[in-house]
């Protein structure tokens, strides 16, 4: 299999939102994705841009994306968050996964960055083995927490 991994250009956004969505149906929430491919275009690629992404691209296809944003850890100092390491359905176990790990790992490295962070749903129990086999630490003793759109809204109107 001859993939190639690179950066993602402002034109690859409407196949990354393809993969994103799949993403959602994968997770059981096939409702749940709101952005369009102008949110990723100007988010992405603008005068500050919120994310770094990586494509993993076959035959002009993207069929994998590891998406990534900085962060900053009080007590190790600089890190990034993989928000979604998402390869095609009919792609999983053809080494892209791992293409756009190794990425992500030396890109993190070169910033210098302390510690690379990321989520996993407790029941992907395939995602949750291929981290570990990658020596990466799946921590089950930590609950995510969020305050969605509406949340903040009425916290807001509380204040």
């Amino acid at each position: 299999m001859n993939f190639t991994v690179r950066n993602a250009e402002i034109g690859d956004m409407p196949q990354v939102l393809k993969l994103i969505k799949e993403l959602a149906i994968f997770e059981k929430e096939p409702d749940a994705v709101e952005i369009s491919v102008k949110d990723l275009e100007a988010d992405g690629f603008g005068k500050s841009p919120y994310f770094h992404c990586f494509v993993a691209e076959l035959n002009s296809n993207i069929e994998g994306i590891a998406l990534i944003y900085n962060r900053y850890s009080t007590w190790k100092g600089k890190a990034i968050h993989l928000e979604d390491l998402i390869v095609s359905e009919s792609m999983r176990g053809s080494g892209i996964g791992t293409a756009l790990l190794n990425e992500v790992v030396k890109y993190g490295h070169k910033l210098g960055v302390k510690r690379i962070n990321w989520e996993v749903l407790d029941w992907n129990e395939p995602a949750i083995a291929f981290y570990e086999k990658k020596g990466a630490n799946v921590m089950r003793d930590w609950d995510v927490v969020q305050l969605n759109e509406q949340a903040i809204k009425n916290y807001i109107a509380q204040l």
